[in-house]
Formats: structure tokens, C-alpha cells, sequence
């Protein structure tokens, strides 16, 4: 028997000794494994949930969320037919400058009519005004003449006793004497007359001359509306006027779209309202753009529904299969216009929205306060473009009073009525401003976010 076979039954002997050894090492290896991944566990879920108290709780998240901006529809307030258009869709116009024509040529006719009529109308009332001093003047010349006629009719009686003077002279003397009252009476009534049409008024301002005045306003502002000036300053999309086309009053030719107004609306879920507030700071990324490109902005608003109260068909909830859908709610939010200017951003865009809920001391709605944080995003709409044509309408009627005015046109006393009529306007346009617009309300720009 070889030293082979006799060691084998002494290895078999040593292996379960062996394996019953390594058991307790195993499980001390598999322990120390399973501290140590419950270890890890703990930090991870420490680590997670100091991050999530102190940073994540704090922010509100969503991809829906678009870019979202004023479409301006330029309509025309008279009908007529376009002969040309002066730009395009992805072209940019300025406020007021002129987009659509139409052909005036029957408002220059009813135009011109009626500034005839308004200078043939301040000539013929600057002569009442004139006519009161011609009836002053016979006025006074009726008194001369009564006070004649009854001197003769004094000298006639003091002779007629002594028969120099015959009856019939004195007769014809006391009728002298009436007629010259009558005169006198009628010149008077005249005068009173006269003074009636042209008392506690000047020229410009007699009920005549400002109907007249009117009809001059009303053909302007219709000459001038075959004119189609931009109302902002955007781009034009949407473009459907064509050269020949006839339009009629309130049809849409195009839209125009001012891009440095754009905000962006993020539709959260209504469990995700519960911290946002009015003012709170928003960091967005456009799909356009990328990370790289950071925008800051602000919350200025809730709506006030959610997207499908608003549908064309919203939903009917009191059904026997109704089924709960979370629903979402757009907030509005307010870009920086520096950095919109620096990036710009088209309407339709898609945006990743993130909001910072830290501070909660804004409101869930608007109140309609024009003081504190909320009256930094109240925003009115306005433009003045159409105002200047009212303005123009206004400069042409003055110019027109002056210069047919007692004949001075072309003079320097047309040219000081001229003066003196602006002066006159001035406080109404700016009364007119006022009123348009309301204290404490912002222009079409909101303000940069902070």
C-alpha cells in the first residue's frame, strides 16, 4: 500500500473539520457585509432626506410648460380695397409704422367737402361777429335820428300857437318822431339778435363752426384709416390680406407679435400649488437653448381655471365611469427682458420650469392692489398710434379756423390763432391720456425680474 492510500482516509477526516471552521468566518464576512450595507442605506436615506428638507422641498418642477405671448390682430376700421402691403410674415414693423394701404380715394373727396364747408362756415360766422359792430353802429345812428326828429318835433309845437307853423307840419313831425322809435327799436332787436349767435363763444368755438369742425374730424380719421399703422412694434405672422382684396371692418389681415413681451405658462398639478406663491423666483431652460442657457424669472399669477374648465368641451364629471384625473393649472411667469432680449424666445416654445417655494410670504391670488410686489406685474396694454390721427384731425381743423378767420390766412395773426388753438388742446389730450390711462398701471413692458 502506497503513501497515497494511506493519507486519504486522514484528508477525509480534516475536510469536515475544515468546513465547520470556516462557517462561523463566513457568517462574520456575510454580517459585517449586511452592517455595512445598512450602514450605507442609513447615510443614503440621511443624506437623501437632509437634501430633500433643505433644497428639494423647496422647488417645484415641470416640463409643460410653453412660451406664451400677445397676438395683436391688425383689423381695419373702414372697408375698402388693399392696393399695397408694406411687410410680410418674419418681418419686424415699428409702432405706427404703416403695414396695409387702401385706396382713399373717395375718402379724399368727402374729406376735401368737408373742409370747404368748415372754412365756408368760419367765414360766414366771423361775419356775425363782424355784424356786431355794423349794429352797433346803426344803433347809434337810430338814437341820432330819433333825437333829431323829436328836436323838431320840440321847435314845431313851441311856434304852432303863433301860427307859424302849420298843423300839418306838426303832424308830420310827431310821425318823424315815431318812425325814428321804430327804427331805433328794430336796430336794437337786431343787435340783441345778432348778439345771441355770437355771445359767450369765439369763432372756433361757435356751435356752427364745431359741427362744421366735426364733420372734418369724422372725414379725416376716415382718410386716415385707409392707412394701416402697426399698433406695437413685433413681428408679423399669420399674414392672409393680399393686394387687391376687398376688406371690410373687423376682418384680419394679420397678427403681430411683440416678442420682447413674451411670458411663459407652466401648467403644475394641483398638488404642486400648495407652496407657490405670487413674486416667488423661477429659473427656466428652453428645449431651444439647452442647460447652457439660464432665464430667471418671477410668478406673477394663477389662472383662474384649470385647462379643461376652459376647453371647447370641458368635462362632464357627474357620470356613472367617472374617473379622477389629476388636473393642472397654468401659472404665469414673468421673464427677464434682458435676458430675453439677449435669447430670444418665439410663441409656442417648450420650457423646463423650476420654482423656488423658500419664501412663502406672496399671495396664492391677485388682490387688485396697485401697491407693494403686486403692482410690479400689474401690466396695462396701450398704444397711442391711433391717437395720433385724432391729434392730426385736431392740428388740421385749427389750421383751418386761422385761415378763414376775418381773411387772415397767411398771416400773423392766422399763425397766433393757430398757437392759441394748440394751447387749448393740450390739456385735453392730456386729460384724454389720463383717463386712458390709469394711475399707478405700467406700459406695455412689465418690469425686469429681480
Amino acid at each position: 500500500m502506497n503513501e497515497t492510500t494511506q493519507n486519504a482516509p486522514a484528508a477525509e477526516q480534516a475536510s469536515p473539520q475544515a468546513t465547520l471552521d470556516a462557517q462561523p468566518a463566513r457568517k462574520n464576512t456575510r454580517k459585517r457585509l449586511l452592517a455595512l450595507l445598512g450602514l450605507a442605506t442609513a447615510l443614503a436615506a440621511a443624506g437623501y432626506a437632509a437634501y430633500y428638507y433643505t433644497l428639494v422641498r423647496f422647488h417645484e418642477e415641470t416640463d409643460d410648460a410653453y412660451v406664451t405671448g400677445n397676438l395683436v390682430q391688425l383689423t381695419p376700421q373702414v372697408s375698402g380695397t388693399v392696393i399695397a402691403v408694406h411687410a410680410d410674415d418674419t418681418q419686424i414693423v415699428k409702432a405706427g409704422e404703416p403695414v396695409v394701404t387702401l385706396d382713399a380715394a373717395d375718402a379724399n373727396i368727402a374729406l376735401a367737402n368737408a373742409e370747404a364747408s368748415l372754412g365756408q362756415t368760419v367765414r360766414q360766422v366771423s361775419a356775425l361777429y363782424a355784424n356786431n359792430n355794423v349794429l352797433a353802429a346803426t344803433v347809434q345812428q337810430r338814437q341820432a335820428d330819433l333825437a333829431r326828429a323829436r328836436d323838431d318835433l320840440r321847435r314845431r309845437t313851441e311856434v304852432t300857437e303863433s301860427g307859424a307853423v302849420a298843423a300839418e307840419d306838426v303832424a308830420h313831425a310827431r310821425d318823424a318822431v315815431k318812425t325814428a322809435e321804430a327804427a331805433l327799436e328794430t336796430a336794437r332787436q337786431q343787435l340783441a339778435s345778432n348778439h345771441t349767435l355770437t355771445d359767450q363763444a369765439t369763432v372756433a368755438e361757435h356751435p356752427s363752426v364745431m359741427a362744421a369742425a366735426a364733420k372734418v374730424r369724422e372725414a379725416y380719421l376716415a382718410d386716415a384709416r385707409n392707412t394701416l399703422p402697426a399698433p406695437v412694434t413685433g413681428y408679423v405672422a399669420r399674414r392672409s390680406v393680399q393686394v387687391g382684396q376687398r376688406v371690410a371692418p373687423g376682418n384680419p389681415l394679420m397678427a403681430i407679435v411683440p416678442l420682447d413681451g413674451v411670458w411663459v405658462d407652466a401648467n403644475f398639478k394641483e398638488v404642486q400649488l400648495k407652496h407657490i406663491r405670487i413674486g416667488q423666483p423661477v429659473e427656466l431652460h428652453a428645449d431651444l437653448y439647452g442647460s447652457k442657457v439660464t432665464y430667471h424669472g418671477k410668478v406673477v399669477g394663477f389662472s383662474a381655471g384649470t385647462g379643461s374648465a376652459f376647453s371647447a368641451l370641458p368635462a362632464q364629471n357627474a357620470t356613472g365611469n367617472w374617473i379622477k384625473v389629476v388636473q393642472r393649472l397654468p401659472v404665469r411667469i414673468q421673464l427677464d427682458p434682458v435676458e430675453l432680449r439677449e435669447h430670444p424666445l418665439q410663441i409656442g416654445l417648450s420650457m423646463q420650469v423650476d420654482v423656488q417655494t423658500r419664501e412663502e410670504g406672496g399671495s396664492a391670488l391677485a388682490s387688485g392692489s396697485r401697491s407693494g410686489n403686486e403692482a410690479l406685474y400689474r401690466t396695462t396694454y396701450r398704444t397711442d398710434v391711433f391717437q395720433r390721427q385724432g391729434e392730426e384731425a385736431d392740428r388740421e381743423i385749427v389750421r383751418i379756423i386761422a385761415q378763414n378767420r376775418n381773411g387772415t390766412a397767411g398771416t400773423q395773426e392766422a399763425a397766433a390763432d393757430v398757437a392759441q388753438q394748440e394751447r387749448k388742446l393740450r390739456p385735453q389730450r392730456a386729460q384724454r391720456s389720463t383717463q386712458a390711462t390709469p394711475r399707478g398701471s405700467t406700459p406695455h413692458d412689465v418690469p425686469p425680474a429681480a
